[in-house]
């Protein structure tokens, strides 16, 4: 019972922040020229979208285990 509580209080937590940031932003670093020991870099961000019903998904699924663990 211990280790689905904690697995509950994991998904819920996942959902909240999957509302919040609706997405995973990372910058990716590129290599655009390279002429002897000098070197241009290009950076662009990139955003993984998370849509909204994932957050809510993994919040009511958190919930359903949190109150099927106290019984």
């Amino acid at each position: 019972m211990q280790g689905l509580r904690i697995v509950a209080i994991l998904l819920i937590v996942i959902g909240i922040l999957a509302l919040a940031y609706q997405g995973i932003t990372y910058t990716k670093s590129e290599k655009v020229l390279e002429v002897g020991p000098i070197t241009a870099t290009k950076e662009t961000k990139k955003t993984i979208p998370l849509p909204p019903i994932l957050g809510g998904a993994a919040l009511v699924c958190g919930v359903v285990l949190l109150i099927a663990a106290r019984r």
